[in-house]
């Protein structure tokens, strides 16, 4: 999470690459929130808010509040809120009274594990989406006890490597790309662990809550893609873009920041900086699937990755959708 805090990292392309979480997440999130008879819409809190991408979806809560300790994350998660449209969907009008959003939503500097400035029993939701695996737990499950009103839930969720659906030839090629053990040719040493393990692993790692949580569900929506884990549904997190924005995308990597600022030298290289490089083997494998190249698939992403114009490729232009298998945790405060 440290790397989300450099003076050097880029917050507004990690806001306008990232994927972005469908509504059915948020509604899957309120309806278990709902399913405790009297349950309050009051206020929701979103922990490691980063940008502010979940933050704004808890529309039909009063007061909503995003938690990030990145003063740069909070700066944009700022900007995302005075650029939103602060007109309501009808469907949650008679929650919050056509109240603006802009003056519902406040963004704070801090902590997950140390909410001092919410008052015991305050606190109606809380969510987390792509932090809690940064989250000291022993802290935060006490934490969350203390904040939530009785019958208040608390849902985090988080996604792991992305895949090509349409191509999964490339899934062994994204895995040694992202965790690989050469740290000149892969990004997997340059991840702050424990917390990318963490994610890639799908939260499993993440303790149940102690006694004081009841109804706890553990969801993964990660259809075939890792059919080991107890009950899949099908993945819900995807995206089409096009090839430049997936290029845009794999440029948000913490980890690739981290790789550029050990081997500086690293895009003086042919084809570029190590994510394109890799940008370019996805899209000839990408022709090679349809049929239009040949590529033969060696066990490293780097096997066979070329110049530009050794054979036709994609244009960056065309699309591509891509998927996140992602796993979630619910629980709920008794």
């Amino acid at each position: 999470m440290a790397t989300f805090a450099k003076a050097t990292y880029d917050a507004g392309r990690y806001a306008a690459a990232r994927p972005t979480y469908p509504r059915q997440l948020f509604d899957f999130v309120f309806q278990y929130h709902g399913r405790t008879s009297g349950a309050r819409w009051e206020r929701a809190v979103d922990l490691g808010c980063g940008t502010g991408q979940a933050t704004l979806e808890l529309t039909p809560f009063k007061h909503i509040v995003g938690i990030d300790p990145s003063e740069r994350m909070i700066t944009q998660a700022s900007q995302a809120l005075q650029a939103h449209n602060s007109a309501l969907n009808s469907d949650n009008s008679a929650l919050v009274e056509n109240t603006p959003l802009a003056s519902r939503v406040r963004f704070v500097q801090g902590p997950a594990e140390s909410l001092d400035f919410l008052e015991d029993g305050s606190v109606d939701l809380i969510v987390s989406a792509q932090a809690a695996h940064w989250f000291d737990w022993a802290r935060l499950w006490p934490e969350a006890a203390r904040v939530l009103r009785k019958g208040g839930s608390l849902a985090v969720w988080g996604y792991s490597e992305f895949r090509l659906p349409a191509v999964p030839r490339t899934t062994p090629l994204i895995r040694a790309y992202a965790q690989g053990s050469d740290p000149a040719t892969s990004l997997g040493p340059h991840w702050e662990r424990p917390g990318r393990t963490i994610i890639d692993e799908h939260l499993v790692a993440i303790p149940d809550p102690p006694a004081g949580f009841r109804d706890v569900e553990r969801v993964y929506f990660t259809g075939d893609y890792y059919p080991d884990l107890p009950g899949p549904c099908p993945p819900i997190l995807r995206k089409r873009t096009t090839w430049a924005g997936l290029l845009a995308y794999l440029r948000t990597f913490s980890s690739l920041h981290t790789f550029q600022e050990r081997f500086p030298a690293d895009p003086e290289k042919p084809g570029s900086g190590l994510e394109e490089r890799f940008w370019r083997r996805l899209r000839r494998e990408a022709k090679a699937a349809e049929g239009k190249v040949t590529v033969e698939v060696g066990s490293g992403w780097e096997e066979g990755v070329g110049e530009e114009g050794e054979g036709p490729m994609a244009g960056e232009d065309e699309e591509v959708t891509i998927e996140w298998p992602m796993a979630m945790i619910l629980a709920r405060r008794v």
